[in-house]
C-alpha cells in the first residue's frame, strides 16, 4: 500500500472510531431517577444531588462559560430566579468548564446559582448530554443544552431539549 492509500485509510479508521465511541445520547425519560452527581461549584465547595433531597431542581446543562447563548440562558435564569424560588426551584447550572471558569462567568454575569465544573465530564455523561455535534460540516463532541426538572423525590419530572434562551425561565415555569 502506498502513502497516500495508508493515510486515507487511517484518516477512515479514524472517522470510524469517532463515530463509535462517546455515543452518549439521553436515555433518561420522565420518571426515572436522576443520576447521583457529586463536583464543587464556582466558589470550591462540594455539592451534590443529595442537597437537593427535598426540593425541587433546574439542572440545566450548558456547553461553555462566558459564550454567547450560554450567557443569555443563564443570565434569564438569573433575571427570573426570584420567580424559580417562588414556584419552589433551585437552580444549578451544569458545563464542563473548570471550576474557575465557572467562577468568573459567575462573578462577571451575578449569578445567584451554583455552577457546577463537570471538566471531566462525568455528570454530563450519566445525564447524556455529552454527545456528537455539529456545526458547520464539522463533527465534535460536546455538551447537549438540556434542562432536567427534578422532583422532591430526586425522579426526573421533566426534559426541556434544546431550550429557548431566552425565555428558558418562562419555559421552565409555565409548566413546572
Amino acid at each position: 500500500m502506498g502513502r497516500r492509500s495508508l493515510r486515507k485509510k487511517r484518516n477512515n479508521d479514524r472517522t470510524i472510531a469517532k463515530r463509535t465511541c462517546f455515543k452518549h445520547m439521553i436515555t433518561l425519560k420522565k420518571g426515572d431517577k436522576a443520576p447521583a452527581f457529586k463536583g464543587l461549584d464556582q466558589e470550591g465547595k462540594k455539592i451534590s444531588l443529595a442537597d437537593f433531597k427535598g426540593k425541587k431542581l433546574v439542572l440545566y446543562f450548558y456547553p461553555a462559560a462566558n459564550t454567547p447563548t450560554c450567557t443569555v440562558e443563564s443570565c434569564n435564569l438569573r433575571d427570573n430566579f426570584t420567580a424559580l424560588k417562588k414556584k419552589g426551584f433551585q437552580v444549578v447550572g451544569v458545563s464542563p468548564d473548570e471550576v474557575n471558569d465557572q467562577k468568573k462567568f459567575a462573578d462577571k454575569h451575578s449569578l445567584p446559582f451554583p455552577l457546577l465544573a463537570d471538566a471531566d465530564k462525568t455528570v454530563c455523561m450519566a445525564y447524556g448530554v455529552w454527545d456528537k455535534k455539529s456545526m458547520y460540516g464539522r463533527e465534535y463532541m460536546g455538551v447537549l443544552r438540556t434542562t432536567f426538572l427534578i422532583d422532591e423525590k430526586g425522579r426526573i419530572e421533566r426534559i426541556i431539549l434544546k431550550p429557548k434562551s431566552k425565555i428558558h425561565a418562562e419555559e421552565i415555569i409555565s409548566k413546572g
